[in-house]
């Protein structure tokens, strides 16, 4: 068990054995930090680099790919019709890719919600995030505090993610 998990599992231990619920309790989870992940910066399509922690304050829809993923290429279009849907949720894509593949490709295939280069360290960053093998399509759902609400290895179910989205609103 990871100790982040270790740590989540034993909060609410805690929590539950010495009766914090409601407001008291919400108000000391809200305290906790976002996710380290959020420390992270990354290269747009314009090479400018862009600070995860932008993202805090509402929930994310981080969606790991590669251009030469068939699954993830096809579940491309479901994640934007649900960006368009719910624009209260930011997404982003974060390419385990070249630059120059996912420029050539956004010509192709066009989604208005950020695209972000990870490169091959994209790999070391989803097993730090619970994705043990490192298969995409990977997408992590973060709560609008920036802690991990949910993990999806594989292609995304459009009406699934849907309800998780409408759960965290």
């Amino acid at each position: 068990m990871k100790r982040r998990d270790f740590l989540r599992q034993a909060s609410l231990a805690f929590a539950g054995c010495a009766g914090l619920s409601g407001p008291i309790w919400t108000a000391r989870a809200a305290a906790l930090p976002p996710d380290p992940f959020y420390a992270n910066a990354f290269p747009g399509l314009d090479d400018r680099r862009i600070g995860l922690d932008q993202y805090l304050g509402k929930p994310l829809v981080l969606n790991f790919w590669a251009t030469w993923c068939p699954p993830c290429v096809k579940e491309m279009p479901d994640l934007e019709a649900l960006h368009q849907k719910h624009r209260h949720v930011r997404f982003v894509g974060l390419a385990v890719d070249t630059a120059a593949n996912v420029r050539k490709f956004g010509q192709k295939v066009q989604v208005s919600y950020p695209l972000l280069i990870a490169g091959h360290g994209g790999i070391k960053l989803m097993r730090d995030l619970g994705n043990k093998n490192g298969g995409l399509p990977f997408t992590v759902v973060f709560d609008k505090d920036g802690r991990i609400s949910r993990q999806i290895l594989g292609q995304v179910k459009p009406q699934e993610l849907e309800q998780i989205i409408v759960g965290m609103s």
